[in-house]
């Protein structure tokens, strides 16, 4: 099997122990305007806060467009009993030809410190590392980040490297961490209990 064969759509909806993770949307856009307007959220991203709704429309609308053409992928974080956007988490700048993608993912604060995040990422690794078919898996982070630095730890990513001065944002350029996970190498799929809904 090629990954360049591996379609995305449609997007599974996948059951962990206490959330649904399910393909953003528009119904999405309210708490994903919270998240991307919150200083908290976005302190570790270098990208520009959403001023307005729209902001959060039209990344939804390039999460869908990026699926469509096989080139991303973004789940919504809920409850079950409850429909709501918690975070997102997805796949983007997937290199196909060496069977590799970049994960990268977002909690509102109000959730931060349960576990939520991890238990998604797990999820989503194993999602990625065999149904997808991905060999391996990398998260770009800000090396300040300690705490998704150490969620992917925790999750079996081992740091690569360190590039400096890799983006430029708000006047300055910032580093970036390289965290990878690879098929046999940390966690592994057959340990995730998958349920796909």
């Amino acid at each position: 099997m090629e990954l360049k064969e591996i379609h995305l759509d449609p997007v599974p909806r996948i059951r962990t122990e206490r959330l649904v993770l399910r393909e953003l949307g528009p119904q999405d856009v309210g708490p994903l305007f919270e998240m991307r307007s919150d200083a908290r959220t976005m302190q570790h991203i270098g990208r520009p806060r959403a001023t307005m709704q729209e902001d959060a429309m039209d990344l939804i609308h390039r999460s869908v467009e990026a699926r469509k053409s096989n080139e991303g992928c973004t789940w919504s974080l809920t409850f079950p009993d409850a429909d709501e956007c918690l975070g997102t988490i997805g796949y983007y700048r997937l290199k196909k030809e060496h069977y590799r993608g970049e994960i990268g993912y977002m909690l509102h604060p109000d959730h931060w410190g349960k576990g939520l995040m991890g238990e998604a990422l797990r999820a989503l690794v194993a999602h990625g590392l065999s149904a997808i078919g991905f060999h391996s898996i990398e998260a770009i982070t800000d090396p300040d980040n300690t705490r998704s630095n150490r969620l992917l730890e925790r999750h079996g990513f081992q740091r690569e490297g360190l590039l400096l001065e890799s983006y430029f944002h708000n006047g300055r350029f910032y580093d970036s961490a390289i965290y990878c996970i690879r098929k046999g190498m940390g966690l592994d799929p057959e340990d995730v209990e998958l349920r796909y809904l």
